[in-house]
């Protein structure tokens, strides 16, 4: 795990079956992403003009797999994948705090582009911080 987060889960998150509501899960995933990126130095308003490149999702998917409840404290795991010529993969793991229990994984693709949203090879630099990322 490279970068986590914890949140209590509020209403705008589950109902009271404990079914996730899917449209809140993934800004939540998008700002662990964004944090860990500023963390490393890696600003997104900034990296066009001082990298010549930014990222962009250019695909998701998640998988919820045991209900949470409101008020469930969840930990948001973020791990990197190997990455490809142009895209890498960006894992996280929802685990209930108290029972430590999968609530829901998750996969977003990664794709760097330039100014005018072309994609581009990853540059070698940013290629081997990714590596390291991923190991």
């Amino acid at each position: 795990m490279l970068h986590s987060d914890t949140r209590r889960l509020t209403y705008n998150d589950t109902d009271p079956a404990g079914i996730l509501y899917y449209a809140s899960w993934f800004p939540k995933m998008e700002a662990l992403w964004s944090d860990f990126l500023f963390c490393n130095g890696y600003r997104q308003d900034q990296s066009l003009a001082t990298r010549g490149w930014t990222t962009v999702t250019r695909a998701t998917q998640c998988e919820y797999l045991v209900p949470a409840r409101l008020f469930d404290e969840i930990r948001l795991e973020l791990r990197v994948g190997a990455a490809g010529t142009t895209s890498f993969p960006v894992e996280y793991r929802m685990v209930r705090f108290e029972d430590d229990a999968l609530v829901s994984r998750a996969k977003t693709t990664i794709v760097l582009v330039d100014g005018a949203q072309r994609a581009i090879r990853i540059p070698e630099d940013f290629r081997r911080q990714l590596a390291a990322w991923a190991q």
